[in-house]
């Protein structure tokens, strides 16, 4: 990641631009509401459809936060015509995407593919929102068997990070495989917890250091780790995808860059932070804390101590990110692979 420096713009502390006023530290508000009550836990709701718990909420503030993620997204890939998805496809005509929160990336895919149907799937029901008619939005454990009897071209998948056990996302990817077309495509999209800095402008003591390793630590013990930007590009390969890319990303947050594409990202990064990190942080901290699980007020009180170091404009804080795109071998390229693999153990046991 060393070769994706992100230069500083020395003037954003000053507030001199009128572009980037200083209310970019506001908080946003609610997007609106849901369909189902789910469980209520410290003010936050969550999903009741799997039995396993699951850390992050199902609520108003929650999908905004999906929705800062979804723009966050499609600014870093402004540059291209198809901001959406890198997977070279140019007419889907089936796609599915796992994890569907909103529905914000559904809804879009359908916007430019008409032709396609497009499925959103999610634990819990999106809020009522204007769909276009080639997009479709349920409720379902995509862990669990899958139905869909048509196979499709494109499955995507973004920020799922503690969603599955390791064994869970091995399953996961099978199915995805099982169930895309021959030479169809795989996407995930996924960013690491700690917050990082290159320049030094965020001590080492700094409350914001903690959070990344307080939020890891407190994920091993559910058994669903916030490593899913590490494993996916291996687990996706032991799956029998080919063709494998990757593409690497620094998620400024702030307006901090010089780079206007970043700035802009940063904004919106800024307000995927305040919108989310208490939802990231309740139920890991108040079940998983250490040495023992916070109360509620004690999570307020660190939640509003992150947020006020970021809104500190001389802090130059980013996330790593990792796009990942692979392809589901045709039948002919099956053929090949398993006489190179019989080959190959032919060799090793002379």
């Amino acid at each position: 990641m060393a070769d994706l420096e992100i230069l500083v713009d020395p003037n954003v502390h000053r507030a001199e631009d009128d572009a980037y006023p200083d209310d970019w530290q506001s908080e946003t508000t609610s997007i609106g509401s849901s369909i189902y009550r789910g469980l209520m836990e410290n003010g936050r709701r969550y999903q009741s459809l799997r039995s396993q718990e699951y850390p992050v909420p199902a609520d108003d503030q929650q999908f905004e936060t999906y929705e800062a993620a979804h723009l966050l997204a499609m600014i870093m890939e402004a540059g291209r015509d198809n901001p959406l998805f890198r997977a070279p496809l140019e007419d889907p005509k089936h796609v599915l995407d796992l994890g569907t929160g909103k529905g914000n990336w559904a809804i879009d895919v359908a916007d430019m593919f008409p032709d396609a149907t497009v499925r959103g799937v999610d634990l819990f029901p999106p809020p009522g929102t204007w769909m276009p008619p080639n997009c479709v939005l349920e409720v379902d454990d995509a862990i669990q068997p899958w139905t869909w009897k048509d196979p499709f071209d494109l499955i995507h998948m973004r920020v799922m990070t503690a969603s599955w056990t390791d064994e869970e996302w091995d399953k996961i990817y099978k199915q995805c495989y099982d169930h895309l077309e021959p030479g169809g495509w795989i996407e995930q999209l996924e960013a690491q917890p700690p917050l990082e800095c290159d320049d030094g402008s965020v001590s080492e003591d700094n409350i914001l250091k903690t959070w990344g390793p307080n939020m890891i630590e407190c994920a091993k013990k559910t058994g669903r780790e916030l490593n899913a930007m590490h494993i996916m590009t291996d687990k996706i390969r032991k799956a029998g995808f080919v063709d494998i890319q990757e593409k690497k990303y620094k998620w400024p947050v702030g307006p901090w860059p010089k780079d206007q594409q970043l700035k802009e990202a940063g904004m919106v990064n800024f307000q995927h932070w305040m919108s989310g990190c208490e939802g990231w942080c309740m139920y890991l901290l108040t079940k998983f804390g250490d040495p023992e699980p916070w109360k509620k007020e004690e999570v307020l009180v660190y939640i509003s101590k992150l947020r006020k170091e970021l809104q500190n404009p001389r802090h130059h804080n980013y996330m790593k990110a990792k796009r990942v795109w692979a392809r589901k071998p045709f039948p002919e390229e099956l053929e090949k692979i398993k006489a190179n693999e019989a080959a190959k153990g032919k060799e090793a046991s002379q």
